[in-house]
């Protein structure tokens, strides 16, 4: 009798205690959930501490990359050609040299120059026998002992000894020399990007090759190689982005600003030409240069910064702002990336909500 009252008592004190833990789990649950819903609950005044961006909807952009090369501006540049034959003699630049406006750059032996002086020194001697004879003439007119014929002569052959002293006055200017010989001077102030005259060497008139090519490159163009596959996605106005092998650093920025129409035979391309401001003259005719272009897609897709991306797990989300105070998390599906804008494929629409600052926080506490 007395162990049948003790086996009751022990089944009875086990009942109580397994009772007593469940209720403690249960109040440990309870107070786990509330303290995670007190801790992660999101208030008004804390979604308005975040910073909120809006889905934009936009023509999705493409980045094409291309190379090409640096080339001196057409309107910036100057071939100097042979006025005169004779021998080239005292050259006083080298290719790559900076050149001032009016510096001489060569000195030429030459007859042609000799016989330019030779004109001017005759056609000033003829103005004054001319003038003087017309000035006799003209008193012998009036005393009656010359006629109209022997005036109009006269003043004919002066009028021609001026106009052949104006001619050989303006040989004399655009051929400039002094005693050593005719000098070759540079119209503008630039680099010397081409060169082919030494000394001794023999010119002449009708030869076509340049003495030197003189170019200002304060300016200048990005001429960039175009693709058969590409040629349909660049327009004339398309932002681009140059960097060099010699700066990869630095960025130079521009407009597409014409298209050429010719397809290059050998290379299967067509040339797009882009004009930069070249600081400090750093970068040279014919240096590399890659080339990235903004090129729009026609798709029109929502586009927001990478800085509201979420990456995890190999999936990228977003926090979306629902109402005043109610946050979830979006899985988004990228369509592409440009610098610092996101294309989203699915999972967002315009005019949507998103949290675009510590929403990595959020994240976290939501997804727990």
């Amino acid at each position: 009798m007395i162990n049948y009252k003790y086996k009751a008592t022990v089944v009875a004190i086990s009942i109580w205690a397994v009772l007593l833990s469940m209720q403690s789990c249960h109040l440990h649950d309870d107070a786990k959930k509330q303290e995670k819903d007190e801790k992660f609950k999101v208030t008004e005044s804390m979604l308005n501490s975040f910073l909120i961006d809006t889905v934009k909807e936009a023509n999705a952009l493409s980045q094409i990359t291309l190379t090409g090369s640096i080339a001196p501006d057409e309107n910036k540049l100057v071939r100097v050609y042979p006025m005169v034959s004779g021998v080239a003699q005292d050259i006083n630049v080298q290719l790559g040299d900076f050149v001032q406006k009016g510096q001489t750059l060569a000195i030429l032996r030459s007859a042609e120059m000799a016989g330019y002086t030779k004109d001017y020194i005759s056609s000033e001697a003829d103005i004054k026998n001319t003038n003087r004879i017309l000035e006799s003439t003209q008193d012998l007119y009036k005393s009656g002992l010359a006629s109209q014929k022997d005036l109009e002569q006269a003043q004919s052959d002066y009028k021609k000894a001026v106009a052949e002293n104006k001619r050989a006055s303006e040989v004399i200017k655009i051929n400039k020399s002094n005693e050593n010989g005719y000098e070759v001077k540079t119209p503008l102030t630039g680099f010397i990007v081409e060169k082919n005259l030494t000394n001794n060497t023999q010119v002449r008139t009708d030869n076509n090759q340049t003495l030197f090519t003189i170019a200002d490159l304060s300016d200048v163009y990005v001429l960039i190689n175009v693709y058969e596959s590409d040629i349909s996605k660049i327009q004339t106005g398309y932002p681009v982005k140059i960097t060099t092998l010699s700066y990869p650093d630095k960025v130079f920025s521009g407009r597409i600003d014409k298209i050429y129409n010719m397809l290059d035979p050998d290379n299967k391309v067509i040339k797009a030409r882009v004009k930069i401001v070249n600081p400090n003259n750093i970068l040279k005719p014919d240096m590399f240069a890659n080339v990235v272009i903004k090129a729009t897609s026609g798709e029109d897709l929502p586009v927001i910064n990478t800085r509201a991306l979420v990456f995890d797990n190999d999936k990228n989300y977003v926090v979306v702002a629902d109402g005043k105070a109610h946050v979830r998390i979006q899985q988004v599906e990228i369509a592409k990336r440009v610098e610092d804008l996101v294309y989203i494929r699915s999972g967002l629409k315009s005019g949507e909500r998103i949290v675009a600052s510590r929403q990595l926080y959020l994240f976290n506490s939501l997804k727990d």
